[in-house]
């Protein structure tokens, strides 16, 4: 891995434009351990969203086969570009992690996020395909042809978000045709899901669920998968360094704690990244998973450092919300998050779906108490009949801010 590693910073400085300025005066060859990857710089969203595009090629534009890019929701999208041996390498690790889900060729996936500019359609497409599956690429949308085609096709794999597989087995439950489809696994990914959104969507559909990871600036998704374990998401060593440093100061952190993960590209022909931040927040897993894999793990992605809410002062990651839902008898899987100001002082409001079963104000008490001692500060709860939050196609919006 460390000659891996060399002969790509050789190779970036001497044919990307970017890199010639960021790695100047630093020596490829003394490079020698993983741990000296903290005297390189970083790449930032920012890096790639102010420079042409051509600023960070280190092939010939004729070598180019196709390019993606980011949606821009947090800004303006960026470009990035493959080779034919990207392609092909990010369709082997997309079949990996298929395959890691247990997904063969006696499977028929349906594929339900988008297709042009959006890496996801087109990667699940490739990487079933790669493992000689039936793909029935419906893309998004649509929800009464996803299950008429789910019915007639007998469709076995279900991909797309975690929010939209819940509509679907809402919707499907609603309908009463539980009965009437064959799904077996659901692949989802591109948001944070908590386990008790897990257990409900499985409950749904009857089936085995999958967190899949990725970002358009790293191929796409596949990049890492959560095993049937489901004790935290295996990254394609191979094809990537995984580190995770204090989002603050930049401080590599060591394995178990929580900080931002910066991925090192080593195979990627095209754009090569060095030290990308991703602004994903997990930790490294120090311990070998039980399934047996050689492959190493990062805990499930816990939210963004562009998501995290300060509220009151206090930082707040998504995921306290999720784990103290999931803590919680007597709700449901759905939250959403409003901030507002009354008379000149910041509140939060947290909407969630009750269960019957439970007195709603002993629920809103343990709900209240929990919340206090994950996050420090304190919030109100309003409990709502099931199905009463929206659902999504896409990403879910959980976080409605009104502060003035």
């Amino acid at each position: 891995m460390i000659e891996e590693l060399q002969a790509l910073l050789e190779r970036v400085k001497e044919t990307v434009p970017f890199y010639r300025e960021k790695l100047k005066g630093i020596d490829p060859s003394k490079i020698k351990t993983i741990s000296d990857l903290k005297y390189l710089p970083f790449t930032t969203k920012e890096d790639l969203r102010d420079r042409p595009f051509e600023d960070f090629l280190a092939v010939p534009e004729e070598q180019v086969v196709r390019i993606h890019s980011t949606s821009g929701t947090t800004g303006k999208p960026v470009i990035i570009a493959y080779t034919r041996k990207d392609i092909n390498d990010w369709i082997n690790m997309m079949a990996r992690s298929l395959s890691f889900a247990g997904v063969t060729s006696k499977d028929r996936v349906q594929v339900t996020p988008g297709y042009g500019l959006w890496t996801a359609g087109i990667g699940f497409q490739s990487g079933a395909e790669a493992l000689g599956a039936w793909v029935i690429p419906t893309g998004p949308g649509n929800t009464e042809r996803q299950i008429d085609f789910m019915i007639r096709m007998k469709t076995t794999v279900i991909t797309g978000t975690a929010s939209y597989g819940l509509f679907l087995g809402e919707e499907i439950a609603r309908r009463g045709l539980r009965d009437k489809i064959h799904l077996k696994k659901g692949i989802f990914g591109a948001e944070i899901w908590g386990d008790k959104r897990r257990k409900r969507i499985e409950e749904l559909l009857g089936i085995r669920s999958f967190d899949i990871y990725g970002m358009t600036e790293i191929y796409g998704p596949g990049i890492a998968i959560d095993c049937s374990v489901h004790g935290g998401i295996h990254y394609w060593s191979d094809y990537f360094i995984f580190e995770v440093i204090d989002p603050v100061t930049g401080e590599v952190l060591p394995s178990g704690e929580e900080g931002e993960i910066v991925i090192t590209t080593l195979k990627k022909e095209a754009m090569p990244l060095i030290r990308f931040r991703t602004r994903d927040i997990a930790s490294l897993l120090p311990d070998p998973c039980p399934c047996g894999s050689h492959f190493p793990r990062i805990s499930r992605i816990k939210g963004r450092t562009d998501d995290v809410i300060t509220f009151k002062g206090v930082k707040i990651l998504p995921s306290v919300f999720e784990e103290v839902i999931s803590a919680v008898d007597g709700v449901d899987s759905e939250y959403e998050v409003h901030l507002y100001t009354e008379r000149g002082m910041d509140r939060m409001l947290i909407k969630v779906e009750m269960k019957d079963g439970r007195d709603p104000q002993e629920v809103r008490e343990e709900l209240s108490k929990l919340f206090k001692r994950a996050s420090g500060v304190k919030a109100e709860f309003e409990l709502l009949p099931p199905g009463s939050l929206p659902r999504y196609e896409k990403k879910a919006r959980r976080v409605i801010d009104r502060r003035e």
